[in-house]
């Protein structure tokens, strides 16, 4: 790909001090103005070439309808919820995130929400800390034997396969994009989803957010579990159904949820938080010192090699060359479907499509146009 001019940056909020070190140590200019309203984004961005923003910025048509020099927008974090992905898209502006930064943040709440699960730990904490000393109350079961089903199996979805064989689970999983013998070199066994739910003990989401995956777990797939299933959500609110999974909660039909993601953040329907068999928290995956670190160099470094020429690593708006009969944002390579939802590849300077979440690569593929997360 041609080198693209970036010769200023505005970062719009608490973003690691790497980015800005490595950004500057490649020549482009970096001007950090935070907690900034809608209508001081949009008096400001006319000045910059590219914005580099967290979750709380807002980056919406508007603003990017002011950006008359905007060609990067730099998500520090997985997923690109709060940026208008059309909006850019149509005004040619690349918008990137970081899909690996907080994998292993995630992955490891994932499996601390499974155990707790299995042995209602932080409900024990709670009861110890009110005064009481509850053992029959809290009797758990252990891990090792049971069926874990893992939906989406990226680099999230992996990480948690690889830490949860470790107690002994047998690990099961559905993903439409990474290849069956890829999975099987992690040891976990692909099936579709009819073929999954009936053999879950617990299941975990690592999903983006889209029509397809809206309401994955729902009554009719509830239905299909095991009695006592337990599930968990560090992915994003509402690929579990929240009415369903209370509806699931209340008949025993699910034995307890381990949400870190709600569709409304805070919740205010709080039903499921207050619920006994719930354990819950404030959207916690990347809050880790590490994870954060890691968004912000990875940003910066994603923003130079891009400068360079060198690739386009987590973009999901790009104005690219694209195969013949693949429409702007969606089509087939290979036989592999993809869209500006599942931002599951990345353009690198070879001319590969690379699976961004496995690695595997398409050689044949050319230069393609995909989107936000992934699965995982």
């Amino acid at each position: 790909m041609a080198p693209i001019v970036i010769k200023s940056i505005l970062i719009s909020e608490s973003v690691d001090p790497c980015c800005k070190k490595v950004l500057e140590e490649n020549g482009i200019q970096v001007t950090e103005k935070l907690n900034l309203t809608k209508e001081d984004l949009i008096s400001e961005i006319k000045n910059y070439d590219g914005l580099v923003v967290r979750s709380s910025t807002k980056v919406t048509a508007d603003i990017i309808n002011a950006a008359s020099n905007l060609k990067i927008i730099g998500r520090a974090g997985t997923g690109v919820d709060n940026v208008d992905v059309d909006a850019a898209t149509k005004h040619g502006v690349i918008v990137m995130n970081t899909p690996s930064g907080n994998t292993i943040s995630a992955a490891e709440l994932t499996c601390i929400l499974i155990t707790s699960l299995s042995r209602h730990v932080p409900q024990a904490a709670m009861s110890m800390k009110a005064g009481k000393w509850d053992r029959k109350k809290f009797m758990g079961a252990e891990l090792f034997g049971k069926t874990l089903g893992i939906v989406g199996l990226g680099r999230i979805g992996k990480e948690v396969a690889s830490r949860m064989q470790s107690f002994g689970m047998k690990t099961i999983g559905y993903d439409p994009i990474t290849p069956r013998e890829v999975t099987a070199g992690w040891g976990v066994e692909q099936m579709t989803l009819e073929e999954l739910w009936p053999q879950c003990d617990f299941i975990t989401v690592h999903t983006p957010l889209m029509p397809s995956t809206t309401g994955l777990l729902n009554d009719a797939s509830f239905a299909k579990c095991k009695k006592g299933v337990r599930v968990v959500n560090c992915a994003r609110g509402g690929i579990i159904d929240e009415d369903s999974l209370l509806r699931a909660l209340e008949s025993g039909q699910c034995a307890g949820a381990g949400l870190d993601v709600f569709v409304e953040e805070p919740p205010k329907n709080r039903a499921l938080v207050d619920h006994p068999n719930v354990i819950s928290c404030p959207h916690l995956g990347a809050s880790t010192s590490e994870a954060q670190a890691r968004c912000g160099q990875d940003i910066a470094l994603q923003i130079v090699d891009m400068v360079k020429g060198k690739g386009l690593v987590g973009a999901v708006s790009a104005l690219v060359s694209l195969p013949v009969g693949m429409e702007m944002g969606y089509g087939h390579c290979n036989g592999i479907e993809m869209s500006n939802e599942t931002g599951a590849f990345s353009i690198h300077h070879s001319g590969l499509l690379v699976c961004s979440r496995t690695g595997v690569e398409f050689p044949d593929s050319g230069w393609c146009l995909w989107g936000g997360e992934g699965f995982g």
